[in-house]
């Protein structure tokens, strides 16, 4: 018998292995193996398919050894993995190296860490394993080969297995975030004095040592309100030291427990919902209900603040109590920990998180807690879509339109929304798609009759809609070439907002203290050495940074072409936003959220409780304060340029300006009162920001899919987006011809391009790109996909284009 498996690598086709027969009671699809690839490259894969067709052109190596004695995912999940690397254009190993946490992914590149919480107690640990703990234990860390010499075999992934499932020490990728204690010290009372005439006996004949004494009162009323006493929980409440529980122990009054908890803690499991649905409310979601009877996927258009989560609620209620699971999906780590909190509310530890922030360590924790059903609802990004759900009834793609949900780099170049889709058809789930601008694509569809359509029109507790008001910048005083931060109105305008008691938010789309230096005698600006890119002036670290490689420089005093100091910053970002409004409003507290301020895992959070908590006035930030955030004390929402979202050369760039511009206008006057925006423009009369003003998403979306009819674009076409790059110019420039020449034959009236991009060099690597239009025909695309695949290989073929990158993204954002 042969085995199909995938292993973590951009394989073109599966590798065969072949299964020795002692094996192959314990081996079954979707368990890991350890195999062999080459001379000595061993990898942790995963088996796809059992068989027993011998290949043909090359003689099968044995499988080494079964990792797992049950399957790690399910067998839909491989149907996905499939379809995504067929209709991405990738491998199905890439597709397992996104999926799986790395703890999952041994190979004989990987390196042990020891965790340092497990301790010295290995009596529990067999020959091998000791003899490997012992090593991790005196070096701290070991490479696969290293334990391959300690033990003298070569088939050790079975012993490092069984050390990872038992904490003893963990895969190198975990320490790229925090990793938090498994183990916590609980302190329980001894069993003598669970007799209560013994306790208070005890209490009552105290001697001396007052401070024992107060320690140990304040262990029984912990124990009374919690049922468990941690150590650190007791020493913070009770204000004592170390040396005074010790004591206690001494005496065997108390005695300390190490215990094994999970990394993230969990409410207890309970369904609460205290609230009711307007009947706005109650009707889109019976028209919801209605739309699941015939359709697997319905798009819930409501305007912000019509209460779209409290309709999600009531629909996962439903789920959950039929025992199915439920994936909430968001496009952004920033939204989950304000969904989280309610959803936490009505479902408590039901409820798990899973994204990019979290530690390999707790990814695992959770994989397994979803695999087990033990989670019932899941909150993420996009990469949530890859765990094990046991029983998933229900995927809600919130915030549906947000472009955060496709992936860039490295592939599977997915979009997150689609692939639910496909993975809700292999599921037979229900997809319930929201937002308040809803993807032009997901509305088309909406509207013609593929997915279900509900709207919901008003705003809950009968809140008005905010006034939208332009400030022309042209009518304010100003030097030429300089950009105008803020009117005076705006400024008078947050002054009032402030006084009243109500909150501010400022969106501009450019992080840092400023885009770009110039100099004002020759017009030379700092570029990156790598990207043909200015570099942005961060006044925090006061460094150059490339916002494309992420290289950093020093800061320029003097110009590089005519050697003059007469240099100047040109426009602003949300660092500058912030210090210029800390000088003009004094007294008024500011903040910052963009990704250079909230880089750790729980800066979001911190972030948004100390602005729901009025601790902050004004909210300066990029992209990431639109998306679905939801403050009741915001009056005042200020667009400071309006017009660098309205040009750029993407044929969606109507759609996003109006997306982002009515997003951020929704988070004003939630609650109480009437909210107004401010929108600093040099062009007030621009259709996209007239379609804002009037808070016309119809009106927009119908002069938008007229324009995308005539020139042939999506919905009524699908996008692959080719790019093209190496480190020479000419070489990049003559493979991208040469392919569009190639394609030229069938695919002409197709092509655009090849053309350079407006930053025609990134990372060291001159860039060219080819966008293919094609009509929507299943058949007609995949040929096009299996010529391109055929081409790339062609091209590769001569030494000239050997070392050329071809990149396909399909349904490109």
């Amino acid at each position: 018998m042969f085995a199909e498996v995938i292993i973590p690598l951009a394989l073109p086709k599966n590798y065969t292995w072949h299964i020795p027969e002692e094996m192959l009671p314990g081996i079954s699809v979707g368990c890991r193996v350890e195999v062999n690839l080459g001379k000595n490259k061993k990898y942790a894969g995963l088996v796809k398919r059992i068989h027993g067709d011998a290949p043909l052109s090359f003689e099968a190596k044995d499988i080494l050894n079964v990792l797992d004695p049950e399957p790690v995912i399910h067998p839909y999940q491989l149907q996905l993995w499939e379809w995504m690397a067929r209709y991405y254009m990738c491998t199905e190993g890439e597709v397992m190296a996104a999926a799986l946490p790395s703890h999952f992914k041994l190979s004989s590149e990987t390196v042990l860490i020891f965790n340092e919480e497990f301790g010295d107690d290995f009596s529990d640990l067999d020959n091998d394993e000791f003899l490997v703990a012992e090593a991790l234990q005196m070096k701290h860390e070991l490479r696969l080969n290293e334990v391959q010499q300690i033990l003298d075999q070569t088939h050790v992934y079975p012993v490092v297995n069984k050390l990872i499932g038992k904490k003893l020490c963990f895969v190198w990728e975990a320490l790229k975030q925090a990793y938090t204690a498994k183990k916590e010290t609980f302190v329980l009372l001894s069993n003598e004095y669970h007799d209560e005439e013994k306790l208070a006996e005890l209490l009552n004949n105290w001697g001396r040592a007052p401070k024992q004494m107060d320690l140990l009162l304040g262990y029984l009323h912990l124990m009374k309100t919690q049922g468990e006493v941690t150590k650190t929980e007791l020493l913070k409440k009770a204000g004592a030291s170390d040396a005074q529980l010790k004591g206690l122990v001494d005496k065997e009054i108390l005695h300390l427990e190490k215990r094994s908890i999970d990394r993230i803690m969990y409410a207890p499991k309970d369904i609460t919902i205290d609230f009711t649905l307007s009947p706005s409310q109650q009707e889109a979601y019976e028209k919801l209900q209605a739309c699941f009877q015939e359709r697997q996927v319905a798009l819930l258009h409501g305007i912000t603040s019509s209460g779209k989560t409290h309709v999600y609620v009531k629909i996962i209620e439903q789920v959950i109590r039929r025992g199915q699971q439920v994936l909430y999906m968001l496009p952004e780590i920033a939204l989950t920990s304000q969904i989280i909190r309610r959803l936490q509310k009505h479902f408590g530890g039901y409820i798990g998180i899973y994204h990019s922030k979290f530690s390999q360590n707790e990814r695992v924790e959770i994989w397994n807690k979803v695999k087990s059903g033990e989670l019932k609802i899941v909150l993420g990004a996009r990469s949530s879509l890859f765990l094990p759900f046991r029983d998933l009834g229900l995927i809600i793609c919130d915030e549906e339109h947000d472009s955060s949900y496709k992936q860039q780099d490295p592939a599977p170049r997915y979009q997150g929304r689609d692939a639910a889709i496909y993975m809700a058809s292999l599921t037979s789930s229900k997809v319930l798609l929201g937002s308040a601008t809803p993807c032009l694509e997901t509305y088309y569809n909406a509207k013609t009759g593929k997915y279900g359509l509900v709207e919901l029109a008003e705003r809950f507790g009968d809140v008005t809609l905010p006034d939208i008001e332009f400030i022309d910048n042209r009518t304010i005083a100003h030097k030429p070439g300089e950009k105008i931060m803020f009117s005076p109105r705006l400024l008078d305008e947050i002054r009032t907002t402030v006084a009243r008691g109500k909150q501010v938010i400022l969106f501009q789309n450019r992080r840092g203290y400023s885009p770009y230096q110039l100099c004002t005698v020759c017009g030379w600006i700092a570029e990156c050495r790598n990207c043909d890119v200015s570099l942005t002036y961060h006044k925090q670290s006061n460094k150059l940074k490339c916002h494309y490689c992420g290289n950093i420089y020093p800061p320029v005093t003097t110009c590089m072409a005519c050697g003059s100091d007469k240099l100047v910053q040109r426009s602003f970002g949300t660092e500058k936003i912030e210090e210029v409004l800390e000088t003009e409003l004094e007294g008024i507290k500011v903040s910052r959220m963009d990704f250079d301020s909230v880089k750790n895992k729980n800066a979001h959070d911190v972030l948004i409780q100390q602005f729901e908590q009025k601790k902050i006035d004004v909210l300066v930030g990029t992209q990431m304060v639109v998306k679905g955030l939801d403050f009741d004390n915001v009056d005042l929402v200020g667009i400071l340029d309006a017009d660098a979202l309205l040009h750029f050369a993407d044929f969606r760039v109507h759609e996003r300006a109006f997306q982002l511009m009515e997003q951020v206008s929704g988070r004003a006057g939630r609650k109480a009162g009437k909210g107004k925006v401010l929108i600093q423009t040099i062009n007030p009369t621009h259709p996209v920001l007239l379609h804002v003003a009037r808070h016309d998403y119809a009106g927009m979306y119908n002069e938008e899919i007229e324009k995308r009819k005539q020139f042939f674009y999506p919905p009524f076409s699908r996008i692959i987006h080719i790019h093209f790059k190496h480190k020479e110019r000419d070489v990049v420039f003559d493979c991208a011809h040469q392919f569009a020449k190639a394609m030229d034959f069938v695919y002409r009236s197709y092509i655009v391009g090849p053309a350079e991009p407006v930053i025609n060099r990134v990372r060291g690597m001159f860039l060219m790109e080819l966008l293919l239009k094609l009509p929507r025909d299943a058949q007609f695309i995949a040929k096009c996909k299996d010529d391109i695949q055929k081409e790339f290989a062609n091209l590769h073929q001569q030494t000239r284009f050997k070392k050329v990158i071809m990149l396909p993204d399909v349904d490109s954002q």
